[in-house]
């Protein structure tokens, strides 16, 4: 794999549109783009974000992404050279699924045929090797539209996202048990940090070996479990570890007891899926599946970038720290 750090664009200007730019990762993209001196469209659903400081060097436009016709218009008026994607449903639900990680990519495509745009790059995710949930299924099926597109494309599939990680800092910060499934150890990723993933994307679009490519992902490594994320996250605070286990069959009983409701109340169903997904990601590693030996391979999974989860989190703890104290509990 051949996506070297910084390389430069094979022609500037290049007019690049980032869609789903309000995202972790598309503002991690657009700074980078902006950086690298393309010139860089970022599609935006509301006005507020429009006013990121992330987006500054570039031009934003607020689109409604739902509307084939709103893209369309969008696109038109930009003439992009290239096209990156970064939308992703929020929630997961199915019907957030489908109207984003699916139409709303298929309306992007659609409009970016039209206007004939050389590449369209894909944010995906590692997970659809393995697909189970709803929008699993619908991002596969957008990417296999691309792939049937005349397009040049390039689909990249990142393994665990450093911010997907951090939602225990405050937990231990404030004195809290660290939260784990099982014993800790029946998952394992590379996760990969916002720069770095999006330098890893931005190389792509001059890149000939990404061309047709669907590239996974993951940052610096060895693959790290649960546990050893919560013990990384008590040295760092200056703490004893402390660990509080989570059945994982609560996630299938939940699942059960929703889906019950499911057939009645979109409330029902997306709570269903939203016990799945837990479930999903406290049982399957972030890491390349190796579908002849029947398991996922940390060796194999690629690697880019050089920030790691260890950093995020003392940056992280740092900020708690100066936020002040909070009261120990259990």
């Amino acid at each position: 794999m051949s996506t070297g750090e910084n390389q430069p664009p094979s022609k500037t200007p290049r007019r690049i549109c980032v869609a789903g730019a309000s995202g972790t990762i598309g503002r991690a993209v657009v700074r980078e783009s902006v950086a690298r001196g393309y010139e860089v469209t970022a599609l935006v659903r509301t006005e507020a974000a429009a006013r990121l400081p992330e987006f500054i060097g570039a031009t934003v436009r607020v689109v409604d992404v739902s509307q084939q016709m709103d893209v369309s218009l969008a696109l038109a008026a930009i003439t992009p050279d290239a096209v990156i994607s970064c939308l992703a449903s929020r929630s997961g639900s199915p019907k957030d699924a489908r109207d984003v990680d699916l139409d709303a990519n298929m309306h992007l495509l659609i409009a970016s045929e039209s206007q004939a745009v050389s590449r369209f790059i894909l944010l995906s995710a590692i997970c659809v090797q393995r697909p189970r949930l709803a929008f699993q299924k619908a991002k596969l099926e957008f990417e296999a539209a691309l792939k049937g597109s005349p397009i040049s494309h390039t689909i990249v599939r990142p393994t665990a996202f450093f911010k997907s990680l951090s939602g225990q800092v405050k937990r231990v910060a404030a004195g809290k048990p660290f939260l784990i499934f099982g014993d800790g150890e029946l998952t394992r990723c590379k996760p990969i940090s916002d720069g770095d993933l999006a330098r890893f994307i931005v190389n792509t679009l001059t890149d000939p070996a990404a061309r047709g490519a669907q590239l996974p992902i993951g940052g610096p490594g060895p693959a790290i479990s649960l546990k050893q994320q919560g013990a990384m996250l008590f040295e760092l605070a200056g703490q004893e570890p402390r660990f509080k286990s989570v059945p994982v069959w609560l996630f299938d009983v939940a699942a059960r007891v929703l889906s019950v409701g499911a057939p009645l109340s979109d409330w029902f169903a997306e709570k269903a899926e939203y016990a799945r997904i837990a479930r999903y990601y406290a049982t399957e590693s972030m890491l390349l599946w190796d579908e002849r030996a029947g398991q996922y391979d940390a060796e194999a999974t690629p690697e880019f970038g050089t920030e790691r989860l260890r950093d995020h989190y003392a940056q992280l703890l740092a900020g708690e720290t100066c936020a002040g104290p909070a009261p120990a509990s259990v």
